[in-house]
C-alpha cells in the first residue's frame, strides 16, 4: 500500500464521502459468491474492508473467477502467476479489468487499478463485482454459480420491426416534445422593428 500521511481539508471530505459508499453486507455476498464461483480451496477473508482489500489485492481470486465464467479451455487469462511483485500483482488486476470488460462490463462500471491496489475506492471494486455478477447471471450459459438472487438480471433488448408504411406515417407527425403547429398562424404579423396596432 502507498506510504501517504494523513489527508486534510477538501482531501479528507472526498475521501470520507467514497469510504461512506461501501457496502459490509455487500461485501459478504461477493465473498460468498466469488468463493462459490471459484471453487476449490479459496478460503473466507475476515470481514472487514481491510481483509477484503488483502484477499483480492495480489488479482490471483479476480483472475481466477472472470476464468470460471468461461468454458473450460475458453479462459481469457491463460497463466495466473502466484507472485509477491507488486507490479506483477497490479498486472494480474489490469488483466481481470480488461476480461470484464470483453465479458461485457460496461466501462463505467470498472474501478481503476489503484482503487483496489491503494484502498482508493473499493466501492468502486463492489460496484464491478456486482455488473460482474448480474451479467452472469443474465447471460445464463451455466457458467454461473451460486445463488441466483444474489445478482439482479440486466434488461434485454427488446427489438421493435417496423413496416416502411409505419416509419412514412411516422415522418409526417410532429412529436408532442416539439410542441404542436395546430392553430399556428401569421396572420397579424408586422414586419421587424414596426409598432405593433392593438385596438
Amino acid at each position: 500500500m502507498a506510504n501517504r500521511g494523513p489527508s486534510y481539508g477538501l482531501s479528507r471530505e472526498v475521501q470520507e464521502k467514497i469510504e461512506q459508499k461501501y457496502d459490509p453486507d455487500l461485501e459478504q455476498r461477493l465473498v460468498d459468491w466469488i468463493v462459490a464461483q471459484c471453487g476449490g480451496n479459496l478460503e473466507k477473508p475476515q470481514p472487514g474492508k481491510q481483509n477484503f482489500q488483502t484477499w483480492l489485492m495480489d488479482g490471483t481470486i479476480l483472475c481466477r473467477l472472470i476464468n470460471s465464467l468461461y468454458p473450460r479451455g475458453k479462459e481469457p487469462i491463460k497463466k495466473i502467476a502466484e507472485t509477491q511483485m507488486a507490479f506483477k500483482q497490479m498486472e494480474k488486476i489490469s488483466q481481470f479489468l480488461q476480461a470484464a470488460e470483453a465479458y461485457g462490463v460496461t466501462t463505467t462500471d470498472i474501478f481503476q487499478t489503484v482503487d483496489l491496489w491503494e484502498g482508493k475506492d473499493l466501492a468502486a471494486v463492489q460496484r464491478t463485482l456486482m455488473a460482474l455478477g448480474s451479467l452472469a447471471v443474465t447471460k445464463d450459459d451455466g457458467q454461473y454459480k451460486g445463488d441466483r438472487d444474489w445478482f439482479h438480471r440486466k434488461a434485454q433488448g427488446y427489438r421493435r420491426e417496423f413496416t416502411e408504411e409505419q416509419l412514412r406515417q411516422g415522418q409526417s407527425l410532429i412529436g408532442l416534445q416539439m410542441g404542436s403547429n395546430r392553430g399556428a398562424s401569421q396572420a397579424g404579423m408586422t414586419g421587424y422593428g414596426m409598432h405593433r396596432q392593438i385596438m
